[in-house]
């Protein structure tokens, strides 16, 4: 029997409790399912902050870099906000996506049916959404250098005397691997990719363009490949959503693009993530997998929190780690089928009222439904 090796770091806040009901399908799928599952825990963000004094031990990275996947819960909270930047939380999962070289992220943006009221657009428009979100996660401007705020002394009319810089750097082989990533999933959909930039302003825009071109037509040229500059990408995500199966895009892009996509499914406690790099010896992603949303230390230990971003998470790692793709698509259906039901989390109330569910009782509606499919 294989056994998948998986390292669970619930982080902050909500972490714990929405991992809490992870390991609840975990078990349900070892006990139902006879799979085998090595996992274990470790801390990371503000509570490795606490124990450690960084938001990262050097040993949870080795674990990390040891296992099929890592799955994360959330990071921060305002008992840091006043920590040396590079002790934040934050600097954790940046941390662990540097150098497990994680440079494909993965955002799906899926409306269920029963949650297309929940959307700020007309149903008619989100209704049956489905769209990847593939975005370059470790090179561009959060990570170019030069970078930093320093003394502007020799430009005398610079009223404040300082001047910040980031800068914007991509090399051809950064683009075309994510590139790469993107027209593979493409293929297991609907075969479109759309590559988003901003060529008419950028050279690493234009840079962009040509590469992911040059991947295209000479690997991949049975995928549909389209080009937009990112602003109009915004906007037509916000106007007709479903022309997409596909995005691929920059770091920067891909952050703002994605948040934008998140909010067309109505929750951002509904919305999986996945964070996957180049093939281990064993022939799995390096790959991290954690719900979009953030660490909500507001509801935080109160049961409130929507656990089914971080049980799609898991979905997502049967799926592009462990290469179980019939046990994914029955974990998500078994969340179709809750939602159906009616079961909410009270960020799911709708008009219509009702008592929303706590956390774990969302977590035992989903159990449940794994054993009625």
């Amino acid at each position: 029997m294989t056994t998948y090796s998986l390292l669970i770091l619930p982080g902050d806040g909500i972490g714990p409790e929405v991992m809490a009901e992870v390991r609840k399908v975990i078990g349900w799928f070892e006990k139902s399912r006879g799979l085998s599952f090595d996992v274990s825990e470790d801390l990371v963000g503000g509570a490795a902050y606490d124990k450690y004094g960084k938001p990262l031990a050097d040993e949870t990275m080795a674990k990390a870099q040891a296992v099929d996947a890592v799955l994360l819960g959330a990071v921060g909270g305002p008992k840091y906000d006043n920590l040396d930047f590079s002790v934040k939380p934050e600097r954790g999962l940046l941390r662990l996506r540097k150098e497990m070289d994680l440079f494909a992220n993965l955002r799906p943006a899926q409306c269920f049916d029963a949650l297309a009221d929940f959307s700020s657009l007309k149903r008619e428009v989100v209704a049956g959404l489905d769209i990847l979100i593939v975005r370059e996660l470790t090179s561009g401007v959060y990570f170019g250098e030069p970078r930093g705020i320093h003394a502007d002394d020799n430009n005398p009319d610079n009223e404040g005397g300082r001047v910040g810089v980031n800068t914007q750097r991509y090399t051809s082989g950064e683009i075309r691997r994510v590139a790469r990533s993107a027209f593979e999933l493409a293929r297991k959909r609907s075969n479109r990719v759309c590559s988003m930039e901003k060529a008419n302003v950028m050279e690493s825009g234009i840079l962009w363009r040509e590469e992911v071109q040059w991947v295209h037509d000479n690997e991949y040229p049975d995928v549909e490949l389209s080009h937009m500059y990112a602003d109009n990408g915004a906007m037509q995500l916000v106007r007709n959503p479903r022309q997409f199966d596909v995005i691929v895009t920059d770091n920067l892009f891909g952050d703002i693009l994605s948040d934008a996509a998140a909010m067309l499914t109505g929750s951002l406690g509904m919305l999986p993530s996945a964070s996957l790099g180049a093939p281990m010896a064993n022939g799995r992603p390096k790959a991290l997998y954690e719900p979009v949303h953030g660490s909500a230390p507001d509801i935080a230990g109160q049961g409130k929190a929507n656990p089914i971003a971080c049980i799609l998470s898991f979905a997502m790692c049967l799926r592009y780690s462990f290469g179980l793709g019939a046990e994914a698509d029955l974990l998500e259906k078994a969340v179709e089928r809750v939602l159906a039901d009616g079961v909410r989390t009270g960020d799911l109330m709708g008009a219509e009222g009702g008592k929303p569910v706590s956390t774990a009782e969302m977590g035992d509606h989903i159990v449940a439904a794994l054993s009625a499919l």
